[in-house]
């Protein structure tokens, strides 16, 4: 592509840049951080992705303007409570024809809009005669891991194929395999959710739990989470892909996992807050929190460890007490 504009300079973000970089396209990366683009483009590096060179054709911006203006692609990638705001301000600048891809993971708790509905909105708001395509990127890539060159796989998601297919190839390489997916929201939805059940085992490893309570967890976290996207009218097969199974086993098991290591936190008694700070980046699992228990209202979907994970998180219930409450439920057919 002539140009692709990467929003959002976090550890994901970066990574997705340097990526492009890689794979031979001209990108640009903005922060609306003015000091997170003078250190990136001082020093290269990024605090959060050691051990990782960023490549010398990476270009940084605190620009919009200058970032979204000739760009063919406008990756999203700030954290989910950004999304609005930042599509607003770069509605103005974005070309005719772009490809919007959002690689951030939530659903907004006042409206439970997914990323890509959100763009949507802002843009046919801001600019009702633009001509886009919108698409989901997602899957198990932890940043630091894509930022080493380490083999890693992702979903493009866009209702329209080819343009998914599209997408794919600008990112396809020898160490990061693309699939495509036309079910769009079943991929969102995916990755907000799985956030919240890799915050569940996380909690679960902090009380000194084995491995036996995290393989439930993450196996009956895939059940509820699949049960409210087919309620949503998704498609199952999305939930044991990359963006539903793959995506929530790395989530819930990986040390990279900002959702688990705050759950290990809290698990050893800390509360949100003091986690949160310790981690010192957003945990996307704690802003979904509100919207899945919405959701579970909704739908009329059944959703005991998101309702656990709240209840400790939101209203202060001790961890084992919320873990005991989990296995005394009612029995039941593990299928039906």
């Amino acid at each position: 592509m002539n140009k692709i504009c990467v929003l959002g300079a976090g550890t994901w973000g970066t990574a997705l840049a340097a990526l492009l970089v890689e794979n031979g396209h001209n990108t640009v990366l903005w922060s609306a951080i003015g000091a997170e683009i003078d250190t990136l483009s001082a020093t290269r590096t990024h605090k959060n992705l050691p051990g990782a060179k960023l490549p010398e054709g990476l270009k940084y911006t605190k620009s919009l303007k200058e970032a979204c203006e000739g760009a063919e692609l406008v990756l999203f990638v700030v954290p989910s409570e950004f999304i609005r705001a930042t599509a607003a301000k770069a509605a103005p600048y974005i070309e005719n024809g772009a490809i919007l891809v959002s690689a951030a993971k939530g659903i907004e708790h006042t409206t439970l809009k997914t990323m890509t509905e959100i763009i949507d909105e802002e843009i046919k708001l801001n600019r009702r005669e633009l001509s886009y395509k919108l698409a989901a990127l997602s899957g198990p890539t932890h940043a630091e891991e894509v930022a080493k060159g380490l083999p890693t796989s992702i979903v493009s998601a866009c209702e329209d194929e080819e343009t998914s297919m599209k997408i794919a190839k600008v990112f396809a390489s020898s160490c990061m395999r693309v699939y495509t997916n036309t079910d769009v929201l079943g991929v969102e939805i995916a990755g907000a959710l799985k956030n919240i059940v890799a915050i569940a085992s996380g909690i679960n490893r902090g009380m000194g739990f084995g491995d036996n309570s995290q393989a439930m967890l993450i196996t009956r976290g895939a059940a509820e989470i699949t049960r409210m996207g087919l309620a949503m009218g998704c498609r199952r097969r999305t939930f044991m892909g990359l963006a539903g199974i793959g995506d929530l086993i790395v989530t819930c098991t990986s040390h990279h996992s900002r959702n688990n290591r705050c759950g290990v936190l809290i698990g050893e008694g800390k509360s949100y807050e003091e986690a949160s700070r310790e981690i010192g980046m957003v945990v996307e699992g704690y802003h979904a929190l509100e919207a899945a228990m919405r959701l579970s209202e909704k739908y009329g979907v059944e959703m005991p460890i998101t309702e656990a994970v709240y209840n400790v998180i939101k209203r202060g219930k001790p961890p084992k007490e919320a873990m005991i409450e989990l296995m005394t439920r009612d029995l039941k057919n593990e299928i039906e």
